[in-house]
C-alpha cells in the first residue's frame, strides 16, 4: 500500500498546518473562476470511458465530477476534509458516481497499480515532500498507465504570487517550494525512475475574473487558503504591504482593458508513462 516514511514531530506539525491552510477560506467557491481552464485540461486529456482515474488533490471535484459524467471511473482524494464534503455533495446533487476520500498525497490509501490514470492539476505540488509524492503517484499507477500533472511554473504568474507571499510570510524550511514542480528539469528528475517517457509543455491557464485586480486580491484573501492564512498572520502594516505587492503583480499581468481581470498563468503540462 502506501510508501512508509518516518515523520518528525516538526513535519507532522507542518502537515497539520497545511491541512488547516487548505481548509481555510472556501476553495470550492474560489475555484469557480478556475473551472474554464480545468475543463480545457480535462478535454485535452480525452480520457476514455471506463478508465480508472485517480484525481490527487481533487479540491471540490472540479475535474473529477465532469470526468465521471463522461463515464470515467473516478476516485478523488484531498487533504481538506471540507472540500471532500463539498465534492460529495456536488456529485450527489448532479447524480454522478465518484468516490471521494479524505487523504494525503504523500500516503495514498490505494493498492499498487490500482489506476490507469493518475492526475493532479495544481494540487499535489503543494505537499511538502515532493520525492514522496512522486513515489506515490507512480506507485498507484499501473504499468503502462499515465500520470498527468499541471504545475505552476516558478517564473509564471502564480509562481510569482507565491514568491510575494513568501517574502511577507516566509514558509517553513521543511516545505519544498511548490513551483519547483513546474521546473522541467526538477520535474523530470522526480518522475524519471519508473517511467518510460515524460513529455512536458509550457501552457497558459486562463484566470478570468469579472472584477478588477484589486478585487481579485481581496477575493484571494477571502477564499484562497494560502493567501488567507498568510494575510491573517501579518499586522496591519504587513497586510497593507502584501496587498500592495499582490495588486501590483495582478495589475501588471492583467490583459483585460474593460475593468475585469484576465491573466494567462503559465504552467507545465506533464504526461508521464509508467514503466
Amino acid at each position: 500500500m502506501t510508501t512508509m516514511t518516518a515523520m518528525s514531530p516538526e513535519m507532522q506539525s507542518l502537515k497539520t498546518k497545511l491541512k488547516a491552510t487548505w481548509e481555510a477560506g472556501d476553495y470550492g467557491h474560489f475555484a469557480q473562476y478556475l473551472e474554464v481552464g480545468a475543463l480545457e485540461i480535462l478535454e485535452r486529456m480525452a480520457v476514455p470511458a471506463g478508465t480508472r482515474m485517480l484525481d490527487v488533490a481533487c479540491g471540490a471535484g472540479q475535474i473529477a465530477i465532469p470526468a465521471a459524467r463522461a463515464g470515467v471511473q473516478v476516485t478523488g482524494i484531498d487533504v481538506a476534509s471540507n472540500l471532500i464534503a463539498q465534492a460529495r455533495a456536488r456529485a450527489a446533487e448532479e447524480g454522478v458516481s465518484v468516490r471521494f476520500d479524505d487523504g494525503d498525497a504523500e500516503a495514498l490509501p490505494y493498492a499498487d497499480g490500482a489506476f490507469d490514470l493518475v492526475v493532479s492539476l495544481i494540487g499535489a505540488m503543494f505537499a511538502p515532500r515532493p520525492d514522496i509524492v512522486a513515489a506515490e503517484l507512480k506507485r498507484v499507477c499501473r504499468s503502462g498507465g499515465t500520470i498527468r500533472m499541471a504545475n505552476w511554473t516558478p517564473e509564471g504568474h502564480v509562481g510569482q504570487m507565491f514568491k510575494i507571499i513568501g517574502k511577507h510570510v516566509p514558509p517553513s524550511p521543511l516545505m519544498a517550494s511548490p513551483p519547483k514542480w513546474g521546473d522541467e528539469a526538477t520535474l523530470r528528475e522526480r518522475l524519471a525512475d519508473g517511467t518510460t517517457s515524460i513529455v512536458t509543455e509550457k501552457r497558459r491557464y486562463p484566470m478570468i475574473y469579472p472584477f478588477g485586480p484589486a478585487e481579485v486580491v481581496q477575493f484571494f484573501i477571502d477564499y484562497y487558503g494560502p493567501t488567507n492564512r498568510a494575510y491573517a498572520a501579518l499586522d496591519a502594516a504587513g497586510q497593507a504591504a502584501m496587498r500592495a505587492d499582490l495588486e501590483a503583480l495582478w495589475t501588471a499581468n492583467n490583459t483585460a482593458t474593460d475593468g475585469t481581470t484576465l491573466v494567462m498563468a503559465e504552467y507545465l503540462d506533464v504526461t508521464a508513462v509508467r514503466g
